[in-house]
């Protein structure tokens, strides 16, 4: 989400309580219970923050108002996938590191769900206004040769970790929202599409490698923010050698895309019908209240809304099964709800007490499921 860095710096620098998720079951094979999705369209969730929000106090309840594990809430609304995102070396925060990636993929696969894993190759966000390289890669981030090792070597021993401990995803992305030239510092600078184009291979071959080794499937993304920039940045970076790649990655927010909802569309079938590939939105949300939980600020105002689209459970869900519609129309093949689960809790960000996005959850102020997470399943609509 490239957003909210503008607003905060992410995330909690203390945790509140603490409450363990449910473990694996350890006569299962978590890797194996990945399951095929239930559909040809992925309904996913990005639940980078659950962890984070069960230690700080968090109780998620479901449609009726049932308290249960959050990973338990999406499997049985009809969620098929779970993203989670990963930095390097998040010394700033506890979570959204190996650890707590590794115990978000063994829920997520305990379900039965499948992953997608965001390498963000930073230790903090990874947007189009922010590719700070690791601070473990610093001196060589004017050494491109030696800089593409460590990239690739980073991307392929944290899945060769993962696949020892039975937890592959399915799917990498291999950057976070990319529009700008990956693992830069400071102030950003005009994309080197030499460096830019190696570097990313980099992190594709490694992917490629493992998926090979372990004979596991593992498809890769390429991730861009705003259906607008992938236009332009999918033609320069397969005229630029970038072309080993399965799935186009967008983030899409209305609030800041030149594209609205009647011509979304138009985006996104040029981009499956040019580069012949499959689209996934892999960040999207939609308010369900202008009503602020907490003293942290909320990120998605009255500017996010769509005329026909009230801040009501109702309108969020109308525009969820809406954009789906149009992305299934246009060879899009899912799409995620970008931290359904951020919900208000006693923990801080650096700039309040709470959540930035609690309005724009699937869960509403008594922490109970929006009619929103019925679009997972539109059978019980």
């Amino acid at each position: 989400m490239k957003y909210i860095i503008i607003v905060v710096v992410f995330f909690s620098l203390t945790s509140c309580s603490s409450q363990d998720l449910k473990p694996v079951d350890q006569n299962t094979n978590p890797e194996e219970q990945g399951g095929e999705a239930t559909s040809n369209f992925y309904y996913g969730a990005d639940l980078s923050y659950v962890n984070e929000m069960v230690d700080c106090g968090a109780k998620y309840k479901d449609n009726n108002g049932i308290e249960k594990n959050p990973f338990k809430i999406f499997k049985e609304a009809g969620t098929n996938m779970v993203r989670v995102r990963l930095w390097n070396n998040p010394t700033w925060t506890n979570y959204s590191n190996y650890e707590d990636v590794k115990k978000t993929i063994s829920e997520a696969k305990a379900e039965g769900m499948k992953v997608l894993l965001d390498f963000h190759y930073s230790d903090t966000w990874a947007d189009p206004n922010h590719q700070e390289i690791p601070a473990a890669w610093l001196n060589e981030v004017d050494n491109t040769e030696v800089l593409g090792d460590s990239l690739y070597n980073y991307t392929y021993k944290t899945l060769n970790n993962l696949s020892k401990a039975n937890l592959l995803p399915d799917m990498v992305q291999v950057g976070n929202e990319i529009n700008a030239m990956i693992l830069q510092h400071g102030e950003l600078k005009a994309t080197d599409w030499n460096r830019n184009s190696f570097l990313i291979n980099k992190g594709i071959k490694a992917v490629r490698d493992i998926s090979a080794e372990k004979s596991k499937k593992i498809e890769v993304m390429l991730h861009v923010a705003q259906p607008e920039n992938g236009l332009w940045w999918f033609d320069k970076a397969t005229k630029n050698g970038i072309t080993d790649f399965d799935i186009i990655g967008l983030s899409y927010y209305p609030k800041w895309s030149t594209y609205k909802l009647d011509n979304v569309g138009t985006a996104f079938k040029t981009l499956t019908s040019t580069y012949k590939k499959p689209l996934i939105v892999v960040e999207t949300a939609y308010p369900f209240t202008m009503e602020d939980a907490d003293s942290a600020g909320n990120i998605l105002g009255s500017d996010s809304l769509i005329d026909g689209y009230p801040a009501t459970q109702q309108g969020q869900l109308d525009f969820l099964n809406k954009l789906a519609e149009i992305l299934k129309s246009s060879g899009g093949e899912g799409l995620v709800y970008w931290e359904p689960a951020w919900i208000s809790t006693p923990c801080e960000t650096q700039w309040g007490q709470g959540s930035h996005w609690d309005n724009a959850t699937l869960f509403d102020h008594n922490d109970k499921a929006t009619l929103g997470m019925k679009f997972y399943n539109t059978s019980l609509q």
